[in-house]
């Protein structure tokens, strides 16, 4: 597991301490992936309802707040597969 992925681990357990409704997986391109559902955030390449792809760059920037979502996949930064209304809910959640 790479640095950036236990950062991002770190980052988000923070902003999702109650955990997140749904299973959600992040995919850092080139450093690794994290799940996000009901138990929590770890690192981890599982089956989830919505799957969020972006490069380091990118999801740090999202972690920070420089970084808006939505502004993210409108510009192709950020690539969504699966539930968008899930993915919405994650994006209201780290903005």
């Amino acid at each position: 597991m790479s640095d950036v992925v236990n950062a991002a681990v770190a980052a988000l357990s923070e902003k999702l301490s109650g955990g997140f409704a749904g299973r959600a997986k992040f995919i850092i391109e080139g450093e690794g992936a994290l799940m996000l559902d009901t138990a929590g955030v770890r690192a981890g390449d599982e089956e989830a309802d919505v799957t969020l792809t972006a490069d380091r760059e990118t999801f740090e920037g999202i972690l920070s707040g420089d970084v808006n979502p939505t502004a993210a996949f409108m510009q192709g930064k950020l690539s969504v597969d699966g539930d968008m209304g899930l993915a919405m809910q994650l994006g209201a959640v780290l903005s």
